[in-house]
């Protein structure tokens, strides 16, 4: 399960990236890793350490507090308690589990989302 504050911290990475005009590539090479250290570190899939961090900052010219901004620990808990990421589709089984659930034709897909529900309701 992903912890809240990476996912925070991964969606004010991919924020000031994109206002930067910095693609997860440039970003990437900047900061001497491969872009899809980047991507993971975005959707919170891979914690940032305090080094790496760092080094964001700088490559993105904002000092390592500019990651927490915002960030409230009431608002933490509460995201702790529900078990759902705060961006499901930054999720990429969530993601996939979509796709295939629309490749299905309607009468199944309805039977699918049926169980689905009834499976939910008795966890």
């Amino acid at each position: 399960m992903k912890h809240p504050v990476d996912v925070y911290v991964g969606k004010r990475i991919r924020h000031r990236r994109w206002m930067n005009g910095t693609t997860q590539q440039q970003l990437a090479e900047k900061v001497g890793i491969k872009f899809q250290q980047i991507q993971k570190y975005e959707t919170g899939m891979n914690r940032v350490s305090a080094s790496r961090l760092w080094d964001i900052g700088h490559a993105l010219n904002v000092p390592i507090s500019f990651f927490f901004e915002g960030l409230e620990q009431d608002d933490m808990a509460a995201h702790g308690a529900a078990d759902l990421p705060s961006d499901i589709l930054a999720d990429k089984e969530a993601l996939e589990l979509l796709r295939s659930y629309y490749t299905m034709p309607e009468n199944q897909r309805r039977r699918l989302f049926d169980l689905a529900r009834v499976l939910s309701d008795a966890a």
